[in-house]
């Protein structure tokens, strides 16, 4: 087996958020278990979902089988933005606890912007805080806008949003949201990271990957760490977990950063 890698790690209001984990949207069933389990062998420790996803309770049948203590793990979920008034929030939260099988979740987003006044939001997210069934709360999908409002309705209640999860890859270059997250204390972790594959013919980062003797997925996906991002690509398959974590093990040139912030190219997969 492969030497577990040194991941990273971002400080985060309460506790660090290993930089690198694995995301599990559309991850179902046995294919979830398994991809789960896979990668806490390998060494993952930061495990990503959502009560939208319908997989906590696989996430936590493969924690059970796979050894590492709950101490050890990050584990992040979310909350739907139909769910984000001040009982919705508790409620969803701790159907989350329940299906995840933990007292705690290190990292509880609202997954959307909606309809539901923030500050009902915020308020049950000072409560969690209060009464430790999570350890940091954030936002995702959240524009420059929609940022500023968030942080001044976390201010009134006096808590810290710890997190924006974007989509964010060499095709969505956020520079200016990714300027405004870190003026106000907010890290970035970026979803989508290889942009689904439609990044992989691309010359320039195909130019990079080889002179590297890296897949295109590793370039993109250590553009954003250099950038400073964290980020949770999906995989299913061993040979693709492992491939994500060969990520650590190589670093771009200034020069390769350069060129890959200038491809300008501007194409969301995810619409807001």
């Amino acid at each position: 087996m492969p030497r577990k890698p040194e991941i990273p790690v971002i400080g985060l209001p309460s506790g660090d958020m290993p930089a690198f984990g694995l995301g599990t949207w559309r991850l179902r069933g046995d294919e979830c278990e398994h991809a789960v389990r896979k990668a806490l062998e390998l060494g993952y420790r930061h495990i990503d979902t959502a009560e939208l996803y319908r997989n906590e309770t696989q996430i936590a049948d493969a924690i059970a089988a796979s050894g590492p203590t709950r101490s050890e793990l990050f584990l992040t979920s979310k909350v739907m933005p139909q769910n984000a008034h001040f009982d919705g929030v508790m409620a969803a939260c701790n159907a989350s606890l329940k299906r995840l099988q933990t007292d705690y979740l290190d990292l509880y987003l609202l997954h959307w912007p909606g309809r539901v006044p923030l500050d009902e939001t915020f308020r049950a997210f000072r409560r969690l805080l209060e009464e430790k069934r999570v350890r940091n709360v954030g936002i995702s999908n959240f524009n420059k806008d929609q940022l500023r409002h968030a942080l001044q309705l976390a201010k009134d209640e006096g808590i810290a949003v710890a997190v924006n999860q974007v989509e964010f890859h060499p095709y969505l270059f956020q520079k200016e949201l990714l300027q405004t997250c870190r003026k106000n204390g907010v890290h970035v972790t970026a979803y989508c990271p290889i942009a689904r594959g439609i990044i992989m013919d691309d010359p320039v980062l195909t130019k990079i990957a080889n002179r590297h003797q890296r897949s295109v997925a590793q370039v993109s996906l250590r553009w954003l760490l250099q950038h400073g991002l964290s980020t949770i690509p999906k995989a299913s398959k061993e040979k693709h977990l492992e491939e994500n974590l060969g990520t650590l093990h190589f670093t771009l040139t200034r020069e390769d950063m350069a060129a890959i912030d200038s491809l300008g190219i501007h194409r969301r997969l995810v619409p807001l």
